[in-house]
């Protein structure tokens, strides 16, 4: 039996101004926003090459992770969390 997609995954979120400079204009579902960012971080080489792990932030980058110079793929997640709002909880 194939696993039906979370609703809340594809549910489209507003995105906070500085969010939408790296992965384009909202509302958009969380998925779709962690596939974006991945997308700009490769365009624009930003792991960091001996622990690809750690991502390393640009102008763009940085007030989205705190402005960290380097976060892990798991600490970014957390901070963009806080650039991304439900609609219907406002």
């Amino acid at each position: 039996m194939p696993r039906k997609a979370n609703p809340a995954l594809l549910k489209p979120l507003d995105l906070s101004p500085e969010l939408e400079a790296v992965v384009g204009k909202g509302p958009m579902a969380r998925s779709q926003v962690v596939k974006q960012i991945w997308v700009y971080i490769k365009k624009l080489d930003l792991q960091n090459p001996e622990n690809k792990r750690n991502i390393l932030a640009d102008e763009l980058l940085l007030p989205l992770f705190d402005n960290k110079k380097e976060v892990t793929m798991f600490e970014m997640t957390k901070l963009i969390s806080k650039h991304i709002t439900d609609p219907d909880k406002k």
